[in-house]
């Protein structure tokens, strides 16, 4: 038997010997729930909330206080493992790594096992963000107290030697793949990952990351490095720990910073075979349409028609750290547009989805929010509200209720697809929820929901309370149609209504 892998599919030819010819030729669809494509998500649960610098005692809490009544499924930490402290302390010092130990200002390795038990107790997995391309790009002293010689190619924490790096050059050119993967990104000292040993010692941060129980990673800075030797780094892995709750034989998730827009040489098609991808286009897309440069009418083809990767191998977000950063991309700064945006991306069918919740920043180098000796604040008061300088995105009601919308409606088709031509759409998910934006002037019209007679709460304006709307109440008729209202100077440009947001 041959295999060839070709694109997202295994061609698979059966030749017979002595006449040797082919007998038959079957396409093999890769099985994205399998091995490293699956999130292992509990119930029906399949968002993921990037909680952004928090404490590792913070997210336990959050775990066990609002996640798992919420709907979220999983939860993205900041990296793990012992950082560069720099100056000022900015956010990018914990993508500066000195050691594999795994100590930061969130917490240390009891604090972190302390996290994955609690959190796994109710039903939300973590993911850790697993920073394994390179080491810091500075001299100084870690937050564990190991020293780093980044000059002299010195971490004698882990321990990494000048040998077990590529050569100092500078990353210049993104048409040469080589340029790309073995040069230094912002002078951050790069890893030879075909050398056996340096693999080993990443093998090694990711098993202790296991046994303390993860359900998978974010692999940053995917992009540059060699694919053959990522795969050969995510292969050593050890399944997920069946002492923290994993069934036996379960891999764990993997999903892959890689930014491709396109016009570069490397792709994400590239790493699509050793995990899921962060879609990158697909934030860049909407963040576009929703701030106004689109017209939403054009959403009636969103996903893969947009040279988006398949659905199953696709991570999408509307923004995360780094694209927060970026000037005129949309974020909290931008809330109606932003929780459109947001919304959007929960009511459509198209990726797994992930939520981002930051802190309040004027600058692109402010670090998270911290008391005088520079330890981090928690994000949640004791009055259960988000407050020290946190946003906590994933705490507003037009974001948590449609998280719950995602979850209930899950891979039912799109249905009854309206649009104005413009900047006005609507559309059904199958006979289960309803959604409705407009991103300029007054929607007002009658259209098909897909739901049975009643009356039903908007649950973006608010929510269901004892039997009654404390937002927008909608009607449903017999044949399925309701007076539709979104003003253009409402608070929120999205309405929408499902099954169980059903009063009457």
């Amino acid at each position: 038997m041959i295999k060839l892998f070709i694109g997202d599919s295994i061609l698979v030819v059966l030749i017979m010997t002595l006449n040797v010819y082919v007998v038959f030729i079957q396409i093999i669809s890769i099985n994205y729930a399998l091995g490293q494509f699956d999130p292992h998500f509990t119930g029906n649960k399949n968002v993921i909330v990037n909680l952004f610098e928090w404490k590792w005692s913070d997210i336990a809490k959050e775990c066990e206080n609002f996640l798992q009544y919420n709907g979220y499924g999983a939860v993205q930490t900041s990296p793990p493992n012992e950082n560069l402290i720099l100056p000022n302390r900015p956010w990018y010092e914990r993508y500066q790594p000195v050691s594999y130990i795994l100590k930061t200002r969130s917490g240390n390795e009891d604090d972190f096992k302390d996290m994955t038990k609690r959190c796994n107790a109710v039903g939300v997995r973590i993911y850790a963000d697993a920073v394994i391309n390179h080491m810091a790009a500075a001299d100084g002293v870690g937050t564990a107290g190991s020293i780093s010689s980044s000059k002299a190619g010195h971490f004698t924490a882990v321990p990494y030697g000048p040998g077990d790096f590529h050569e100092r050059c500078g990353i210049n050119n993104y048409q040469d793949r080589e340029n790309v993967r073995n040069c230094e990104l912002n002078e951050l000292r790069d890893l030879n990952h075909a050398k056996k040993y340096v693999r080993e010692k990443i093998c090694d941060y990711l098993n202790n990351l296991v046994d303390n129980g993860v359900a998978g990673f974010r692999i940053d800075a995917a992009k540059h490095m060699w694919p053959e030797d990522l795969y050969q780094i995510i292969q050593c892995v050890k399944n997920l720990s069946t002492a923290h709750g994993f069934k036996p034989n379960e891999r764990p998730f993997v999903y892959q910073e890689v930014i491709d827009l396109g016009g570069e040489s490397s792709k994400a098609t590239d790493y699509t075979h050793i995990g899921a991808i962060l879609e990158f286009k697909y934030c860049s897309k909407l963040s576009n349409i929703f701030k106004g440069n689109d017209k939403l009418t054009y959403l009636s083809g969103w996903g893969v028609p947009w040279g988006f990767l398949d659905k199953g191998i696709a991570v999408v977000f509307v923004d995360n750290h780094d694209k927060q950063r970026e000037e005129g991309h949309l974020t909290y700064k931008n809330s109606k547009k932003y929780k459109m945006a947001n919304a959007f991306m929960l009511a459509h069918p198209y990726g797994i989805p992930k939520v981002m919740s930051s802190y309040a920043f004027d600058n692109s180098f402010q670090g998270p929010p911290k008391d005088i000796n520079h330890n981090l604040l928690s994000p949640i008061t004791a009055k259960n509200t988000c407050g020290n300088g946190y946003i906590c995105e994933h705490r507003w009601r037009q974001v948590y209720n449609m998280v719950k919308f995602k979850n209930l409606v899950g891979d039912s088709p799109i249905t009854n697809w309206w649009s104005n031509g413009d900047q006005q759409i609507a559309f059904s998910r199958d006979k289960i929820g309803f959604v409705a934006f407009t991103n300029w002037g007054d929607l007002k019209a009658k259209l098909q929901t897909g739901l049975r007679k009643g009356k039903y709460c908007d649950v973006i304006s608010g929510d269901v309370d004892n039997g009654k709307c404390t937002g927008k109440t909608v009607v449903v008729e017999q044949d399925g149609k309701a007076d539709i209202n979104l003003l253009a100077n409402d608070e929120d440009g999205v309405l929408c209504i499902h099954i169980n947001s059903r009063i009457s």
